[in-house]
């Protein structure tokens, strides 16, 4: 795989929230393979299971990848560019398709990011649906080496959650 180029401006945030998401949507079309890096508790339950991300679906204002925990294919994040800012959703279905109880919670980038990290607080939706989750932050980054996506969560300014994918060696097999 040839390196994709990924962009670091740091002008207005809404073209940080734009540089971004076109970073992203460079990987579209492309799976990756990654671990959970915290907790290290082996009673979590993504503990020892296989994690894998694809950049599925592209639209001019939207990102959706599903992230697959072993062979649990319920989650997909949402990424997607609203005129107030990007957004970031947790969609989690039933195997029909249907949707979870528990869907759509996220929030809207904070505009401390750049083109190669958005953090996205809880929205007062996240905050209603599940009220423990109302300090949440999740934060994306995406390596300057184009090496590596990170993806964090952090509750009551304490890390919760975190996974790095490896973008080096795109997983080529369909999921």
């Amino acid at each position: 795989m040839s390196q994709i180029a990924i962009a670091d401006e740091k002008t207005s945030t809404a073209t940080g929230d734009l540089i971004f998401f076109n970073n992203l949507k460079k990987l579209c079309g492309q799976s990756f393979i990654g671990d959970t890096t915290f907790p290290d508790d082996p009673n979590h339950d993504f503990a020892d299971k296989a994690l894998i991300i694809k950049v599925a679906e592209c639209s001019e204002n939207q990102i959706r990848i599903p992230f697959q925990v072993g062979a649990d294919k319920s989650r997909t994040w949402v990424f997607t560019l609203t005129p107030i800012g990007l957004e970031l959703k947790h969609d989690h279905r039933h195997t029909d398709g249907t949707p979870d109880k528990i869907t759509m919670y996220g929030g809207l980038s904070n505009k401390l990011g750049s083109g190669l990290i958005q953090h996205f607080p809880a929205d007062n939706y996240t905050e209603n649906l599940i009220p423990a989750a109302a300090t949440n932050v999740w934060t994306v980054e995406l390596g300057a080496d184009s090496k590596e996506l990170v993806y964090r969560l952090e509750r009551h300014n304490q890390p919760r959650y975190r996974a790095d994918f490896r973008l080096a060696k795109p997983n080529r097999q369909s999921n």
